[in-house]
C-alpha cells in the first residue's frame, strides 16, 4: 500500500491534528484567563487552577496514552491491509481504561485534600484546590473516552474528526467559562472557580457523545465490547504499562516543577500557572506535526517501507522546527502584552516576564524532540520512550532543578531545568531511530 508523504498530505494530517490537539491546553488556559480576572481572590484561585490542572494532567497522560497505542497497532495494520483484524480492540482498550479511570476517581476524590498539600498547598489556595478538582474529576472517564476514539482514528489516517470534535468542546468550554463563573445578573450567579469546573466537565461530556457518534456513523469500527480478547491486546497492554511508567516520569517532572513554584509563594505559582500553560499550549501546536509522524510512520514500518520513514522524519524536523520558530516570534511580538490577558497583578506578571523568553527559546528544541516522540509512539516502541524518559527525567532535570533552587534561580531555574530536559528527550530518539532505519533504508 503506498503511503503519501508529501507536504500537502503531511498538512492534511498535522493541521486538523494541531487544532484538535490543542483543545485540552485551551481549556486550561481559557480557565487561567478567566478564573485569574475574577474580582475575588484572583491569584489564589488562579494559583488552584495551576496546582489541579497540573494532577488532572498527570491523570490524563498516564491513562490517557491509549490514544497513541491504539492509533499505533490501527495505523500498522492499515500499512500492511489487514485492518479487519483489530476492529474489536479499541472498545475493548475503551473498557479497559474507562474502568480503571473510575477506581481512580474512588481512590483520588476522598483524598484531594492531602494530594493537594503534597503540591504545597495551603490556606485559600488548599480549599479552592480541592473545590476545584472534586468537580472536574468527574470529567476524567469522558475525556479518556474521547482520548481512545481519537486514537482509532489517528490509525484510520483521518484527522478530520478529531478536529470537529475539539473545536465543538473548546469552543462550549469559553462560552460556558464566561456564564458560569462570571455569571448572568438576575439568572445565574457567579460561581467563580467552581463555575470554570463545571464549565470544563460538560464540555468533556459533550465531546465524548460527539466523539462517539462519529465512530459509529463514519466507520466499521464498532463500540460493543465483547470477547474473546483480540489477539494484539497483550501488545497494547505492553505498550500502556511501558507508557504508563514513561508517563509516570513526565509527571515527576510537572510535580517538582509546581511543588517548586509553589514554595517560592503565590505570585510565583500563579506566573508559573501562566507560563506551563502557554509551553503546553506551544507543546501541543507542534504536536500537529508529532501527531502526522505517529500516523504516517505506523502506516510505514507496516509496509515495511524504511526508505519513506526516513524521508518523513526530516521532513517534519524541517517542518517543525520552522513551526517552533514562528510561534516564538509571534510569542517575542507580544512579549510585554501576553501576561495581561491572564493576570492584572504586578507581581505575577513580573515574575512571569522573567521566564516567558526562556519558553519561547525552547519552541524549536521542543519540535524535533516531540516529532521523534510521534514517530516512536506510531512504529509502537514504547520501551525505547520509557528508558528515554527516565534517563531525562531522573538523571538530568530532577538534579539540574534541585541545584537550580539551591542557586536560588527559583521559577528561571525550573525552566531552565525544563529545557535541558528537552534535549535529553530529543537527542537519544535521534541516534536510536538514525541507527536503526538509516541501514534499512540503504537496502532499499
Amino acid at each position: 500500500m503506498s503511503t503519501n508523504i508529501s507536504l500537502k498530505h503531511i498538512n492534511k494530517l498535522a493541521i486538523p491534528a494541531l487544532i484538535a490537539g490543542i483543545a485540552e491546553p485551551i481549556l486550561s488556559i481559557t480557565d487561567t484567563a478567566i478564573v485569574g480576572n475574577i474580582s475575588e481572590n484572583a491569584t489564589e484561585s488562579l494559583a488552584a487552577v495551576g496546582i489541579v490542572g497540573t494532577f488532572i494532567s498527570m491523570l490524563i497522560w498516564v491513562l490517557g496514552q491509549t490514544r497513541s497505542a491504539i492509533s499505533s497497532i490501527v495505523s500498522q495494520y492499515v500499512g500492511a491491509n489487514k485492518l479487519e483484524r483489530v476492529t474489536n480492540l479499541p472498545a475493548q482498550a475503551i473498557f479497559i481504561t474507562t474502568a480503571i479511570s473510575l477506581f481512580i476517581i474512588l481512590g483520588t476524590y476522598p483524598f484531594a485534600d492531602s494530594i493537594f498539600k503534597l503540591y504545597n498547598a495551603s490556606n485559600l489556595i488548599l480549599n479552592y484546590s480541592v473545590e476545584y478538582y472534586q468537580i472536574r474529576v468527574f470529567g476524567f472517564p469522558f475525556t479518556l473516552f474521547t482520548f481512545a476514539i481519537f486514537g482509532t482514528f489517528r490509525g484510520l489516517q483521518n484527522t478530520y474528526y478529531p478536529m470537529v470534535i475539539a473545536i465543538i468542546g473548546a469552543s462550549v468550554n469559553v462560552l460556558l467559562d464566561v456564564v458560569l463563573v462570571y455569571g448572568i445578573t438576575g439568572y445565574i450567579p457567579a460561581m467563580n472557580i467552581k463555575g470554570a469546573a463545571y464549565a470544563s466537565v460538560i464540555a468533556q461530556i459533550l465531546m465524548a457523545f460527539i466523539a462517539a457518534y462519529y465512530l459509529l456513523t463514519k466507520t466499521h469500527i464498532p463500540l460493543r465490547f465483547s470477547f474473546p480478547f483480540n489477539p494484539e491486546i497483550k501488545r497494547f497492554i505492553g505498550m500502556i504499562l511501558n507508557l504508563f511508567v514513561r508517563t509516570l516520569a513526565l509527571n515527576v517532572t510537572l510535580y517538582f516543577a509546581s511543588s517548586f513554584s509553589t514554595s517560592y509563594g503565590k505570585a510565583q505559582i500563579a506566573a508559573y500557572t501562566i507560563a506551563i500553560n502557554l509551553w503546553f499550549l506551544g507543546a501541543f501546536i507542534i504536536d500537529g506535526y508529532a501527531s502526522a509522524g505517529n500516523i504516517l510512520s505506523g502506516k510505514l514500518l507496516g509496509a515495511k517501507a524504511y526508505k519513506k520513514l526516513v524521508i518523513l522524519s526530516k521532513k517534519l524536523v524541517k517542518y517543525g522546527v520552522l513551526l517552533g520558530l514562528a510561534m516564538a516570534a509571534v510569542g517575542a511580538l507580544g512579549y510585554k502584552y501576553i501576561g495581561f490577558i491572564f493576570t492584572q497583578e504586578t507581581a505575577v506578571l513580573n515574575e512571569f516576564q522573567n521566564v516567558f523568553w526562556l519558553i519561547l527559546a525552547m519552541q524549536p528544541l521542543c519540535a524535533v524532540a516531540f516529532i521523534f516522540d510521534g514517530m516512536f509512539k506510531g512504529m509502537g516502541k514504547m520501551k525505547t520512550l520509557r528508558n528515554v524518559l527516565l534517563f531525562a527525567t531522573f538523571v538530568v532535570f530532577i538534579p539540574v532543578v534541585f541545584i537550580l533552587d539551591h542557586l536560588q534561580y527559583q521559577l528561571l531555574g525550573i525552566f531552565i531545568a525544563i529545557t535541558v530536559w528537552i534535549i535529553a528527550r530529543g537527542l537519544p530518539l535521534i541516534i536510536k531511530f538514525r541507527q536503526e532505519f538509516l541501514p534499512l533504508s540503504e537496502k532499499q
